[in-house]
Protein backbone atom coordinates (compact mmCIF):
# COMPACT_ATOMS: atom_id res chain seq x y z
CA UNK A 1 0.00 0.00 0.00
CA UNK A 2 0.91 3.47 -0.63
CA UNK A 3 2.58 5.57 2.22
CA UNK A 4 -0.04 8.46 2.95
CA UNK A 5 0.48 11.86 4.36
CA UNK A 6 -1.89 13.06 7.08
CA UNK A 7 -3.57 14.98 4.59
CA UNK A 8 -3.93 12.25 2.09
CA UNK A 9 -5.31 9.94 5.04
CA UNK A 10 -7.57 12.95 6.33
CA UNK A 11 -8.73 13.34 2.21
CA UNK A 12 -9.47 9.35 2.31
CA UNK A 13 -11.65 9.27 5.43
CA UNK A 14 -13.56 12.14 4.49
CA UNK A 15 -14.53 11.04 1.01
CA UNK A 16 -15.39 7.24 3.06
CA UNK A 17 -17.25 9.12 5.54
CA UNK A 18 -19.16 11.21 3.06
CA UNK A 19 -19.98 8.35 -0.01
CA UNK A 20 -21.11 6.20 2.99
CA UNK A 21 -23.65 8.62 4.16
CA UNK A 22 -24.39 11.40 1.69
CA UNK A 23 -24.17 8.70 -1.43
CA UNK A 24 -24.69 5.29 -0.86
CA UNK A 25 -25.10 2.79 -2.96
CA UNK A 26 -29.59 3.44 -2.86
CA UNK A 27 -28.63 6.79 -4.43
CA UNK A 28 -27.23 5.09 -7.13
CA UNK A 29 -30.47 3.47 -7.61
CA UNK A 30 -32.26 6.85 -7.73
CA UNK A 31 -30.19 8.25 -10.07
CA UNK A 32 -30.29 5.39 -12.54
CA UNK A 33 -33.93 5.55 -11.83
CA UNK A 34 -34.43 8.94 -12.78
CA UNK A 35 -31.99 8.98 -15.65
CA UNK A 36 -31.15 12.90 -15.61
CA UNK A 37 -30.74 14.84 -18.77
CA UNK A 38 -27.17 15.61 -17.42
CA UNK A 39 -25.98 12.39 -17.15
CA UNK A 40 -24.76 12.11 -13.10
CA UNK A 41 -26.03 13.41 -10.15
CA UNK A 42 -25.35 16.80 -9.94
CA UNK A 43 -26.72 17.37 -6.16
CA UNK A 44 -23.78 15.12 -5.56
CA UNK A 45 -20.97 16.54 -7.52
CA UNK A 46 -22.06 20.15 -6.64
CA UNK A 47 -21.08 18.26 -3.11
CA UNK A 48 -18.11 17.15 -4.23
CA UNK A 49 -16.94 20.63 -5.68
CA UNK A 50 -17.55 22.12 -2.67
CA UNK A 51 -15.55 19.87 -0.82
CA UNK A 52 -12.72 20.80 -3.09
CA UNK A 53 -12.04 17.65 -4.85
CA UNK A 54 -13.28 19.24 -8.33
CA UNK A 55 -9.71 20.44 -8.03
CA UNK A 56 -7.25 18.16 -7.08
CA UNK A 57 -5.16 18.14 -10.00
CA UNK A 58 -5.48 21.92 -11.35
CA UNK A 59 -2.85 24.06 -10.21
CA UNK A 60 -3.61 26.82 -7.25
CA UNK A 61 -3.85 29.94 -8.87
CA UNK A 62 -6.43 28.51 -11.35
CA UNK A 63 -8.33 27.59 -7.87
CA UNK A 64 -7.53 24.23 -7.25
CA UNK A 65 -5.48 22.54 -4.27
CA UNK A 66 -2.53 20.39 -6.61
CA UNK A 67 -2.96 17.68 -4.13
CA UNK A 68 -1.86 15.32 -6.61
CA UNK A 69 -2.75 12.12 -8.74
CA UNK A 70 -2.62 9.64 -6.11
CA UNK A 71 -5.15 12.08 -3.83
CA UNK A 72 -7.47 12.23 -6.92
CA UNK A 73 -7.17 8.16 -6.80
CA UNK A 74 -8.16 7.78 -3.31
CA UNK A 75 -11.11 10.01 -3.62
CA UNK A 76 -12.31 7.90 -6.73
CA UNK A 77 -11.84 4.35 -4.92
CA UNK A 78 -13.90 5.46 -2.71
CA UNK A 79 -16.41 7.03 -4.62
CA UNK A 80 -16.65 3.83 -6.73
CA UNK A 81 -17.16 1.73 -3.71
CA UNK A 82 -20.71 3.34 -3.57
CA UNK A 83 -20.42 3.45 -7.95
CA UNK A 84 -21.74 7.33 -6.93
CA UNK A 85 -22.74 8.83 -10.75
CA UNK A 86 -20.27 12.10 -10.67
CA UNK A 87 -17.79 13.17 -13.47
CA UNK A 88 -15.43 13.71 -11.34
CA UNK A 89 -12.74 11.82 -12.79
CA UNK A 90 -13.51 13.01 -16.91
CA UNK A 91 -13.79 16.40 -15.55
CA UNK A 92 -10.06 15.95 -14.03
CA UNK A 93 -8.69 14.46 -17.21
CA UNK A 94 -9.95 17.38 -19.21
CA UNK A 95 -8.79 19.53 -16.67
CA UNK A 96 -5.11 17.46 -17.23
CA UNK A 97 -5.21 18.13 -20.10
CA UNK A 98 -5.59 22.10 -20.04
CA UNK A 99 -2.68 21.80 -17.67
CA UNK A 100 -0.26 19.95 -19.33
CA UNK A 101 -1.16 22.16 -23.01
CA UNK A 102 0.33 24.90 -24.65
CA UNK A 103 -2.74 27.28 -24.53
CA UNK A 104 -2.87 30.06 -21.65
CA UNK A 105 -5.47 31.42 -22.90
CA UNK A 106 -7.97 28.30 -22.75
CA UNK A 107 -6.22 27.38 -18.88
CA UNK A 108 -7.62 30.79 -17.58
CA UNK A 109 -11.00 30.08 -19.44
CA UNK A 110 -11.62 26.94 -18.42
CA UNK A 111 -9.02 25.86 -15.53
CA UNK A 112 -11.19 27.99 -12.91
CA UNK A 113 -14.39 26.86 -13.81
CA UNK A 114 -13.50 23.28 -13.62
CA UNK A 115 -11.95 23.36 -10.21
CA UNK A 116 -15.01 25.32 -8.75
CA UNK A 117 -17.06 22.25 -10.53
CA UNK A 118 -19.23 25.49 -12.39
CA UNK A 119 -18.32 23.04 -16.21
CA UNK A 120 -17.91 19.38 -16.75
CA UNK A 121 -14.98 18.16 -19.23
CA UNK A 122 -14.62 14.98 -20.57
CA UNK A 123 -12.32 13.00 -23.57
CA UNK A 124 -13.30 12.38 -26.98
CA UNK A 125 -10.62 10.57 -28.57
CA UNK A 126 -11.60 6.95 -29.62
CA UNK A 127 -14.02 6.60 -32.78
CA UNK A 128 -14.51 2.60 -32.71
CA UNK A 129 -15.67 0.36 -30.57
CA UNK A 130 -12.28 -0.80 -29.03
CA UNK A 131 -9.30 1.57 -27.85
CA UNK A 132 -7.15 2.54 -30.57
CA UNK A 133 -5.52 5.74 -30.21
CA UNK A 134 -3.37 5.14 -33.35
CA UNK A 135 -6.82 4.86 -35.76
CA UNK A 136 -7.73 9.03 -35.36
CA UNK A 137 -9.93 9.85 -38.56
CA UNK A 138 -11.45 13.36 -37.09
CA UNK A 139 -9.44 15.99 -38.94
CA UNK A 140 -8.59 19.54 -37.96
CA UNK A 141 -7.34 21.91 -40.87
CA UNK A 142 -6.82 25.50 -40.61
CA UNK A 143 -9.39 27.82 -41.04
CA UNK A 144 -8.02 31.55 -41.02
CA UNK A 145 -6.56 31.80 -38.04
CA UNK A 146 -8.25 29.04 -36.14
CA UNK A 147 -9.42 25.38 -37.10
CA UNK A 148 -12.01 23.21 -38.44
CA UNK A 149 -12.82 20.00 -36.86
CA UNK A 150 -14.55 17.59 -38.67
CA UNK A 151 -15.44 13.49 -37.39
CA UNK A 152 -17.08 11.26 -34.78
CA UNK A 153 -15.73 10.35 -31.95
CA UNK A 154 -17.37 6.78 -29.90
CA UNK A 155 -18.53 6.00 -26.38
CA UNK A 156 -17.86 9.76 -24.69
CA UNK A 157 -18.06 9.23 -21.17
CA UNK A 158 -20.04 11.95 -19.67
CA UNK A 159 -20.74 13.51 -22.89
CA UNK A 160 -24.41 14.76 -21.84
CA UNK A 161 -22.99 16.94 -19.48
CA UNK A 162 -20.05 18.41 -20.74
CA UNK A 163 -19.33 21.67 -21.39
CA UNK A 164 -16.02 21.06 -22.98
CA UNK A 165 -14.36 18.43 -24.94
CA UNK A 166 -10.95 17.60 -25.56
CA UNK A 167 -10.77 16.18 -28.87
CA UNK A 168 -7.78 14.65 -30.64
CA UNK A 169 -7.78 15.04 -34.18
CA UNK A 170 -5.46 14.25 -37.34
CA UNK A 171 -3.65 17.84 -38.33
CA UNK A 172 -1.90 18.28 -41.18
CA UNK A 173 1.61 18.12 -38.63
CA UNK A 174 0.11 15.26 -37.30
CA UNK A 175 -2.35 14.49 -34.15
CA UNK A 176 -3.67 17.46 -32.29
CA UNK A 177 -5.41 17.79 -29.00
CA UNK A 178 -8.19 20.50 -28.83
CA UNK A 179 -10.52 21.93 -26.29
CA UNK A 180 -14.06 22.27 -27.91
CA UNK A 181 -16.62 23.78 -26.20
CA UNK A 182 -19.77 21.88 -26.31
CA UNK A 183 -21.93 24.75 -27.42
CA UNK A 184 -20.44 25.63 -30.73
CA UNK A 185 -22.12 25.25 -34.01
CA UNK A 186 -21.79 21.65 -35.71
CA UNK A 187 -21.38 19.99 -32.52
CA UNK A 188 -24.11 17.07 -31.70
CA UNK A 189 -24.51 14.02 -29.26
CA UNK A 190 -26.41 10.69 -30.27
CA UNK A 191 -26.85 8.47 -26.80
CA UNK A 192 -25.43 5.49 -26.50
CA UNK A 193 -27.07 3.05 -23.80
CA UNK A 194 -24.54 0.65 -21.92
CA UNK A 195 -24.86 -1.71 -18.92
CA UNK A 196 -24.04 1.22 -16.13
CA UNK A 197 -26.91 3.39 -16.33
CA UNK A 198 -23.90 6.33 -16.87
CA UNK A 199 -23.56 9.36 -19.84
CA UNK A 200 -22.19 7.81 -22.75
CA UNK A 201 -22.57 9.51 -26.43
CA UNK A 202 -20.96 9.47 -29.78
CA UNK A 203 -20.28 13.04 -30.26
CA UNK A 204 -20.15 14.55 -33.57
CA UNK A 205 -18.17 17.62 -34.99
CA UNK A 206 -19.42 18.90 -38.26
CA UNK A 207 -16.99 21.75 -39.81
CA UNK A 208 -17.12 22.87 -36.10
CA UNK A 209 -14.60 26.14 -35.92
CA UNK A 210 -12.50 26.87 -32.78
CA UNK A 211 -10.15 29.78 -32.34
CA UNK A 212 -6.51 29.45 -32.20
CA UNK A 213 -6.06 28.98 -28.79
CA UNK A 214 -8.17 25.66 -28.64
CA UNK A 215 -5.25 23.79 -29.85
CA UNK A 216 -3.63 21.89 -26.65
CA UNK A 217 -0.36 20.17 -28.44
CA UNK A 218 0.63 17.52 -30.26
CA UNK A 219 0.89 13.44 -29.96
CA UNK A 220 3.03 13.83 -27.04
CA UNK A 221 0.35 15.39 -25.15
CA UNK A 222 -2.08 12.48 -26.18
CA UNK A 223 0.35 10.01 -25.11
CA UNK A 224 0.27 11.60 -21.35
CA UNK A 225 -3.75 12.75 -21.23
CA UNK A 226 -4.79 8.72 -22.14
CA UNK A 227 -1.74 7.82 -19.58
CA UNK A 228 -3.70 9.43 -16.99
CA UNK A 229 -7.02 8.18 -18.20
CA UNK A 230 -5.80 4.85 -17.55
CA UNK A 231 -4.84 4.98 -14.13
CA UNK A 232 -7.30 7.27 -12.80
CA UNK A 233 -10.01 4.44 -13.95
CA UNK A 234 -8.05 1.74 -12.89
CA UNK A 235 -8.26 3.61 -9.17
CA UNK A 236 -12.18 3.48 -9.81
CA UNK A 237 -11.88 0.04 -10.87
CA UNK A 238 -9.82 -0.66 -7.44
CA UNK A 239 -12.82 0.56 -5.55
CA UNK A 240 -15.19 -1.48 -7.28
CA UNK A 241 -13.42 -4.72 -6.49
CA UNK A 242 -12.57 -4.07 -3.05
CA UNK A 243 -16.01 -2.63 -2.16
CA UNK A 244 -17.84 -5.98 -3.88
CA UNK A 245 -15.20 -8.35 -2.20
CA UNK A 246 -16.56 -7.01 1.42
CA UNK A 247 -19.90 -7.44 0.68
CA UNK A 248 -19.51 -10.54 -0.49
CA UNK A 249 -17.92 -11.30 2.17
CA UNK A 250 -20.03 -9.92 4.97
CA UNK A 251 -22.74 -12.46 2.38
CA UNK A 252 -20.78 -15.38 2.86
CA UNK A 253 -20.84 -15.16 6.96
CA UNK A 254 -24.74 -14.77 7.31
CA UNK A 255 -26.12 -17.13 4.62
CA UNK A 256 -26.90 -20.72 5.47
CA UNK A 257 -27.40 -23.86 3.32
CA UNK A 258 -27.25 -27.19 4.34
CA UNK A 259 -27.31 -25.88 8.37
CA UNK A 260 -23.69 -24.39 7.75
CA UNK A 261 -22.72 -20.83 6.92
CA UNK A 262 -21.50 -20.81 3.87
CA UNK A 263 -18.27 -19.13 4.99
CA UNK A 264 -17.33 -22.50 6.90
CA UNK A 265 -17.04 -24.36 3.34
CA UNK A 266 -13.27 -24.44 2.87
CA UNK A 267 -13.45 -24.46 -1.12
CA UNK A 268 -15.33 -20.98 -1.11
CA UNK A 269 -12.78 -20.45 1.13
CA UNK A 270 -10.16 -20.47 -1.07
CA UNK A 271 -12.12 -18.71 -3.79
CA UNK A 272 -12.45 -15.78 -1.40
CA UNK A 273 -8.86 -16.08 -0.62
CA UNK A 274 -7.57 -15.65 -4.33
CA UNK A 275 -10.06 -12.54 -4.73
CA UNK A 276 -8.11 -11.35 -1.96
CA UNK A 277 -4.53 -12.01 -2.88
CA UNK A 278 -5.56 -10.39 -6.88
CA UNK A 279 -7.20 -7.21 -5.24
CA UNK A 280 -3.73 -6.61 -3.16
CA UNK A 281 -1.65 -7.12 -5.51
CA UNK A 282 -4.45 -4.79 -8.14
CA UNK A 283 -3.92 -2.28 -5.25
CA UNK A 284 -0.39 -2.41 -5.50
CA UNK A 285 -0.35 -1.57 -8.93
CA UNK A 286 -2.84 1.07 -9.15
CA UNK A 287 -1.05 3.35 -6.20
CA UNK A 288 2.20 2.73 -7.80
CA UNK A 289 0.84 4.28 -10.84
CA UNK A 290 -0.84 6.96 -9.35
CA UNK A 291 2.51 8.16 -7.79
CA UNK A 292 4.67 7.82 -10.71
CA UNK A 293 2.48 10.39 -11.95
CA UNK A 294 2.99 12.37 -8.98
CA UNK A 295 6.59 12.17 -9.25
CA UNK A 296 6.58 11.84 -13.22
CA UNK A 297 8.35 8.37 -13.50
CA UNK A 298 7.97 5.76 -15.82
CA UNK A 299 4.53 6.62 -16.04
CA UNK A 300 3.80 5.00 -19.67
CA UNK A 301 4.68 1.57 -18.59
CA UNK A 302 3.08 1.83 -15.26
CA UNK A 303 -0.25 3.10 -16.68
CA UNK A 304 -0.35 0.06 -18.68
CA UNK A 305 0.81 -2.37 -15.77
CA UNK A 306 -2.11 -0.51 -13.93
CA UNK A 307 -4.76 -0.73 -16.53
CA UNK A 308 -4.19 -4.56 -17.40
CA UNK A 309 -4.04 -5.42 -13.66
CA UNK A 310 -7.47 -3.84 -13.44
CA UNK A 311 -8.59 -5.19 -15.87
CA UNK A 312 -7.81 -8.59 -15.02
CA UNK A 313 -8.94 -8.49 -11.28
CA UNK A 314 -11.90 -6.58 -12.18
CA UNK A 315 -13.52 -8.87 -14.14
CA UNK A 316 -12.93 -11.57 -12.14
CA UNK A 317 -13.70 -10.37 -8.94
CA UNK A 318 -17.15 -9.28 -10.67
CA UNK A 319 -17.73 -12.55 -12.01
CA UNK A 320 -16.59 -14.72 -8.86
CA UNK A 321 -19.04 -12.46 -6.51
CA UNK A 322 -22.06 -13.41 -8.83
CA UNK A 323 -21.33 -16.69 -8.14
CA UNK A 324 -20.47 -16.66 -4.48
CA UNK A 325 -24.08 -14.72 -4.14
CA UNK A 326 -26.19 -16.91 -6.66
CA UNK A 327 -29.44 -16.18 -8.60
CA UNK A 328 -29.74 -13.23 -6.50
CA UNK A 329 -26.57 -11.81 -7.26
CA UNK A 330 -28.43 -11.22 -10.68
CA UNK A 331 -31.91 -9.72 -9.11
CA UNK A 332 -32.26 -5.88 -10.26
CA UNK A 333 -33.23 -5.80 -6.14
CA UNK A 334 -29.80 -6.76 -4.92
CA UNK A 335 -27.34 -4.17 -5.99
CA UNK A 336 -24.24 -6.52 -5.86
CA UNK A 337 -25.27 -6.69 -9.90
CA UNK A 338 -25.09 -3.30 -10.49
CA UNK A 339 -21.04 -3.28 -9.99
CA UNK A 340 -20.35 -6.36 -12.64
CA UNK A 341 -21.78 -3.77 -15.21
CA UNK A 342 -19.72 -0.89 -14.18
CA UNK A 343 -16.84 -2.79 -14.27
CA UNK A 344 -17.53 -3.75 -17.69
CA UNK A 345 -17.89 -0.35 -18.86
CA UNK A 346 -14.64 -0.22 -17.15
CA UNK A 347 -12.64 -2.77 -19.13
CA UNK A 348 -13.12 -1.57 -21.43
CA UNK A 349 -12.41 2.38 -21.55
CA UNK A 350 -9.01 3.31 -22.73
CA UNK A 351 -7.61 -0.05 -23.16
CA UNK A 352 -8.50 -3.81 -22.71
CA UNK A 353 -5.68 -6.06 -20.89
CA UNK A 354 -4.63 -7.54 -24.29
CA UNK A 355 -3.72 -3.93 -25.56
CA UNK A 356 -1.64 -2.85 -22.57
CA UNK A 357 0.04 -6.48 -22.12
CA UNK A 358 1.29 -5.97 -25.91
CA UNK A 359 2.16 -2.09 -24.85
CA UNK A 360 3.85 -3.02 -21.84
CA UNK A 361 6.15 -5.69 -23.94
CA UNK A 362 6.87 -3.07 -26.41
CA UNK A 363 7.66 -0.40 -23.80
CA UNK A 364 9.95 -2.85 -22.40
CA UNK A 365 11.37 -3.61 -25.94
CA UNK A 366 10.16 -6.93 -26.92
Amino acid sequence: MAVLSEEQTMLRDMAREWTTNESPVTAFRKFRDLAPACGYDANAFKTMAEMGWAGIVIPEKFGGSDFGWLSLGLVLEETAKTLTASPLASSALAASALVLGSSDAAKATWLPRLASGEVVGTLAIDEGPRHNPAAIATTATKSGDGWTLSGTKAFVHEAHGAALFIVAAQTPDGVGVFAVPADLAGLGLATRKLTDSRSHANVTLANVKVGADAYLGGSDLLDRLLDRARIVTAAEMLGLAEHSFGVTLDYLKQRVQFGQILATFQALQHRMAELFTRIELMRTDVEAALAALDSSTDVPAMASLAKATANDTLHLVSREVIQLHGGIGMTDEYFIAFYIKRARVLENAWGSSTFHRDRYASLAGY
